[in-house]
């Protein structure tokens, strides 16, 4: 008899510490819209053909699908896979919109016996930036580390880490992927640990994860003279910002900063054309196409304007 999919919802991980079998944990994950493929059982390790084995039909027909572009969310597909084998599951991190943040802890040897855990360096490091621990749904690992869940920022495409925010924590983003709760290895058992929703990453957090960038120069802007000064910083920086903004934060950073000056122009402080106009140029340095740029600072623009009070009388 099949057994019924975990009631779920996007974001909103079921409470409990783990599932009857492997592929209910598969259910539940792509349940929450997380893509999934199968590990090989008692592994960690795909369990999908490689390269050089590829049949070049089905999924492959077009050539070679790896487990990332293989992974998906389709019930149907998910049982009749699982129902062959007592495979392990792996969320593809990527398409499934998660960064998860792995906490190992040390190896159990002499070499590592004053080691700090993972979970107590990424303490200190929140204590550090002045941020508490963030709170979101989390899956302890048999080894007893966890796994962090968090929702890519909006525009943001990361990649894996590894020791970038210290020792014994990883990041598992686009082209990466991690071991689902219900899964069991000869160690133990992926449980859920805290059953809340997965909650978003820590713009702190995203911009330690960020790949480093060498920022682009600025346009030169003309302020036109009847500007206060404040205002005047006010978009020079926004400028500079926009003109810096790295791959996979540019149109982000865009709308943020439409977003900032488009209060000047509800004031009167600002003329509309000349935030667009200095936006755009600075959105073309950073590597955008005019017809990204221009939309964009019209929406964000219109929204800041809705929302900003205008002049007084």
């Amino acid at each position: 008899m099949t057994q019924p999919i975990p009631a779920a919802r996007p974001g909103v991980p079921v409470a409990g510490a783990g599932f009857d079998s492997p592929w209910l944990g598969a259910l539940h994950a792509a349940a929450n819209g997380w893509p999934v493929f199968p590990l090989r059982p008692g592994s960690k390790r795909p369990a999908l053909h490689g390269e050089s084995r590829c049949p070049r039909t089905g999924a492959c027909a077009d050539g070679h699908a790896k487990w990332e572009d293989r992974a998906t969310t389709d019930p149907e597909q998910i049982r009749r896979c699982w129902e062959t084998g007592p495979f392990n599951t792996g969320i593809a991190t990527g398409p499934a919109g998660l960064v998860v943040v792995d906490l190992d802890v040390p190896k159990n040897d002499k070499s590592n016996k004053d080691m700090p855990s993972g979970m107590t360096t990424f303490t200190a490091l929140c204590e550090r930036a002045g941020q508490p621990v963030p709170t979101t749904h989390t899956v302890r690992t048999p080894s007893g580390g966890s796994h962090l869940y968090f929702r890519t920022p909006e525009g943001v495409r990361l990649g894996n880490t590894a020791g970038t925010l210290g020792a014994l924590i990883d990041t598992r983003a686009w082209g990466g992927y991690v071991v689902a709760s219900g899964s069991i290895t000869p160690q133990g058992a992926y449980e859920i640990e805290e059953p809340v929703p997965v909650g978003p990453l820590p713009e702190w957090l995203a911009a330690l994860l960020l790949p480093a960038h060498t920022p682009q120069t600025p346009p030169s802007i003309r302020v036109p003279r009847h500007v206060p000064a404040y205002v005047a910083a006010a978009l020079r920086n926004e400028v500079a910002a926009v003109a810096g903004a790295w791959e996979g934060t540019r149109n982000l950073t865009l709308v943020r900063a439409a977003r900032a000056l488009g209060r000047f122009v509800a004031s009167g402080d600002l003329d509309r054309d000349t935030v667009q106009d200095a936006l755009k140029e600075a959105g073309e340095a950073a590597g955008l196409s005019e017809r990204d740029c221009t939309p964009a600072i019209a929406s964000a623009l219109d929204w800041s304007i809705t929302h900003n009070p205008g002049p007084t009388a």
